[in-house]
């Protein structure tokens, strides 16, 4: 009944409470992302607001191709995947820094983040505009003004200088705007988590599992200060969701990305996903996670597309002898090579279900974090539409206060935040990851580095991580990704969009 119920309540019922006459009656009006503004009981703001779940669950934002490419793909820890022949222009493009400025994906990611911020005006000016709020009024322009600094940030980490819309659009003209330089797009981003962090609540009831909360716009205030080296705001940022004692790392690892652990005592903000017998594979209700990553192969293991997947040199070089994470992280599998197939060994053996999957795909292995249990399969499609995406967890939020305690020169704050985590992974076996001890501030720094490659292994933004960090050439050169140069620290504008501009938008230096 988990799935019926549980999981019910934020994709296609994030609605709950809103006078609905039954839940069979809600999801035959396209609960999630269809949803119009007059189809919301609880009215035209919450109406507003809940589209925009939908919107972030979407193919070009968390959930398919651009997602990955952007956010993955371009770390030396993750690549294209897939069969050689299949989508080999967007392994030239994200994983051998071949950018052009025509990139079918690229636009999209652009256009759909976009799309998120003008759906975000339009609920943050109709807000504004009201003579009088409601309490539920305060909280929807809450939560449209964290979805619109993510968008931003999602656009100003990949783009740089972007447009800033920040009001609403009834013409297309008037968003044809020159780009703004990236500290304008981070003051807005500051602004709008502000206003996050103070009016949304700490948590929900069961009935509303998955929505924004202060923890999760805290969070995020403290990841875009992390993209900027901020260390001080970050901290801050990250010690109060750690001092709230909202969260913990209660849950074992091998359990957080299983159906078990959805929404653990983990997770600061995850989208809620579902699969019905009426709708197993409708992206109204889940997404296309699983499906996007799922293993690439026929019969039974046709799970899905076989992209993102994880490179030779994560498998073999990231992780420490018995670190728990690589098996958690990693779905191996037996390649196929014409008739040829690998034997089952316990080294292509997966847990808990003891499946080893066949595949002709080129990685190392798939990314485990989308793997599906094949009673559900059973139950609906191999295609795993009823993944939950998780966005931001503690043990990063831990991380992060590591980071930024050891910049600052608290090192023995830093090695506890890193204890925390490696403790948990460790688990009860004494044997395996010993404790972080040195004092020495560049020693540490590796430590964490390593701590955050491994905890949040093909999860977003390694890459970001790098750029970051003033170490992107140098790593990537070393795994092979020898086109990599500065400047592809910053993607090309879409030319699709520049044309669409008539030269009010102008292409980024070196495209």
């Amino acid at each position: 009944m988990k799935r019926l119920i549980k999981k019910y309540i934020l994709p296609a019922v994030l609605i709950a409470g809103l006078s609905l006459t039954s839940c069979s009656d809600f999801l035959d009006r396209s609960p999630l992302g269809d949803l119009t503004e007059d189809d919301a009981p609880g009215g035209i703001n919450q109406g507003r607001v809940f589209q925009l779940y939908g919107l972030m669950r979407g193919y070009n934002i968390t959930a398919g191709i651009p997602a990955f490419a952007i956010h993955n793909f371009r770390s030396e820890d993750s690549e294209k995947g897939s069969d050689a022949g299949d989508g080999s222009d967007q392994a030239a493009f994200f994983d051998d820094f071949e950018y052009n400025t025509t990139n079918g994906v690229l636009a999209s990611y652009w256009t759909e983040n976009y799309k998120i911020i003008v759906n975000c005006n339009t609920a943050i000016s109709g807000i504004e505009g009201q003579s009088t709020k409601t309490s539920q009024d305060t909280i929807n322009y809450a939560e449209a003004k964290f979805f619109r600094a993510y968008a931003f940030f999602n656009l100003v980490r990949a783009f740089g200088e972007v447009p800033k819309i920040d009001f609403r659009v009834t013409d297309p003209a008037q968003a044809n705007i020159a780009k703004s330089p990236a500290a304008d797009i981070y003051a807005l981003i500051d602004a709008d988590l502000e206003v996050a962090v103070k009016y949304l609540p700490t948590h929900w009831s069961d009935s509303f599992t998955g929505r924004l909360t202060w923890g999760a716009a805290r969070s995020l205030q403290a990841r875009t200060y992390m993209m900027r080296n901020d260390w001080t705001n970050m901290l801050a940022a990250s010690k109060e969701v750690i001092n709230s004692g909202f969260y913990n790392l209660s849950t074992h690892y091998d359990k957080i990305f299983t159906d078990e652990g959805e929404n653990s005592p983990e997770s600061v903000f995850e989208l809620q996903c579902l699969a019905t017998a009426a709708k197993p594979n409708s992206g109204t209700i889940g997404s296309q996670f699983a499906e996007v990553q799922g293993v690439r192969g026929s019969g039974q293991w046709n799970l899905g597309w076989g992209w993102h997947m994880a490179t030779s040199i994560l498998k073999d070089k990231a992780y420490e002898a018995g670190d728990p994470r690589k098996d958690a992280t990693l779905l191996y599998f037996r390649r196929q090579v014409g008739n040829v197939i690998d034997p089952i060994t316990p080294e292509n053996t997966n847990t808990p279900f003891g499946e080893s999957p066949i595949s002709s795909a080129m990685g190392a292995a798939y990314n485990k974090k989308a793997y599906t249990d094949p009673a559900l399969r059973k139950s609906f499609t191999n295609a795993g539409f009823w993944v939950n995406i998780r966005l931001i967890r503690y043990a990063d939020v831990v991380l992060m206060a590591a980071e930024a305690s050891n910049e600052l020169g608290m090192s023995s704050d830093a090695l506890n935040y890193l204890e925390q985590v490696r403790s948990r992974a460790r688990g009860n076996n004494a044997s395996i990851l010993p404790k972080v001890t040195t004092n020495g501030q560049t020693e540490l720094r590796d430590a964490i580095r390593h701590e955050r490659r491994v905890e949040l292994g093909l999860e977003p933004d390694r890459f970001y991580d790098l750029v970051r960090w003033g170490i992107a050439k140098e790593v990537l050169h070393a795994a092979g990704k020898t086109n990599y140069q500065d400047k592809h620290a910053l993607l090309p504008i879409p030319q699709v969009e520049i044309d669409k501009s008539n030269g009010v938008l102008v292409q980024n230096p070196n495209f």
